[in-house]
C-alpha cells in the first residue's frame, strides 16, 4: 500500500504538510508501516507542469491520500482513480500518517471539500 501526503519539501516523515493540496511542492509517499517509499516533486499543471495532482498520484500507484483539506473536484478525481482520501490533521507528514493508522482520520466525502474550491 502506498500512502501520499502533500508536503512542502523533501524531509520525508518530518516534512511540513502543505496547506494547499494542488500547490504542494512535493508528495511524500509512505508504506503501510509509515516508512518513506519516495518523495516526488509535484509536476502537475498547478506547478507549471502537466496533468492534475490526482493523475500524478495515480501514476505513482498511490492507494491512499492523507490531506488536511482539498477541493471536491480533487476528491472526486481521486475516487475515480481508486485513491481513498482521508482528512487528517497535523503539522508533519508523520502526524497525518499516525492519525490515519490510529483510525482517527475521516474518510473524505464531496461535502468535505474546502469552501475555497467549491464552484
Amino acid at each position: 500500500m502506498r500512502i501520499a501526503v502533500p508536503t512542502n519539501g523533501t524531509r520525508g516523515k518530518d516534512e511540513a504538510v502543505a496547506e494547499h493540496f494542488g500547490r504542494c511542492r512535493t508528495f511524500t509517499i509512505l508504506d503501510e508501516s509509515g516508512e518513506v517509499v519516495e518523495v516526488i516533486e509535484n509536476t502537475s499543471q498547478h506547478m507549471g507542469g502537466t496533468g492534475l495532482p490526482p493523475e500524478l498520484l495515480k501514476k505513482h500507484k498511490v492507494d491512499v491520500l492523507l490531506c488536511p483539506n482539498l477541493g471536491p473536484n480533487a476528491i472526486r478525481m481521486c475516487e475515480q482513480f481508486g485513491i481513498r482520501v482521508f482528512m487528517a490533521c497535523g503539522s508533519k507528514a508523520e502526524d497525518l500518517f499516525k492519525e490515519w493508522k490510529d483510525k482517527k482520520a475521516k474518510a473524505a466525502t464531496l461535502a468535505d471539500g474546502c469552501e475555497d474550491h467549491k464552484h
